[in-house]
């Protein structure tokens, strides 16, 4: 798959800010991948999140419903399911924060991005080192209810800012 991935945006983060756009979907793939890597934030027990981007801007309604997995070393397997949220929470019960190496990392599918007659989804692998310290894993999706064409995503933290990061957006090769 690597030589099927063609890099559209990437954003590094290096010093505190309070979120990331990557932008560029369109109707050039049919699917587009989203990574995150090593990323961390300035304040404690936060949670980092996302949500949808259309051609004004980041959707903010409450239309956003997933449902996913929820892998850790410390406790037992759960799920997480919701819906009419603002937005999606990479770890919905796993916090990162100012702790020794805490950290995110993941990946996204998008799927129906570019198409407005039809509701964007994605699915979604994740790992994190929490405040525990404990490993946790993610495996779900997400859809926003809605029928438009979107054209990225906007990564925040709950509160605070983000320190550090990777995020990458690729389209992938028809």
């Amino acid at each position: 798959m690597a030589g099927s991935l063609i890099k559209i945006d990437e954003e590094i983060v290096t010093s505190s800010t309070a979120s990331v756009t990557l932008t560029g979907i369109d109707s050039t793939y049919d699917v587009y991948q989203v990574r995150y890597n090593n990323v961390t934030i300035d304040t404690d027990t936060i949670q980092l999140r996302w949500r949808y981007r259309n051609s004004s801007g980041d959707v903010t309604s409450a239309n956003y419903d997933f449902a996913r997995k929820i892998l850790r070393s410390n406790a037992s397997f759960s799920n997480s399911t919701g819906t009419g949220a603002g937005g999606f929470t990479a770890f919905r019960t796993v916090s990162i924060g100012t702790g020794t190496q805490e950290q995110a990392n993941g990946t996204l599918y998008l799927f129906n991005f570019n198409n407005s007659s039809e509701y964007s989804f994605h699915t979604e692998e994740g790992t994190s080192l929490d405040y525990q310290p404990a490993l946790g894993g993610i495996q779900g999706g997400g859809v926003l209810t809605v029928a438009e064409a979107h054209t990225g995503l906007t990564f925040f933290p709950s509160s605070g800012n983000l320190d550090s990061g990777t995020f990458t957006l690729y389209g992938l090769k028809k």
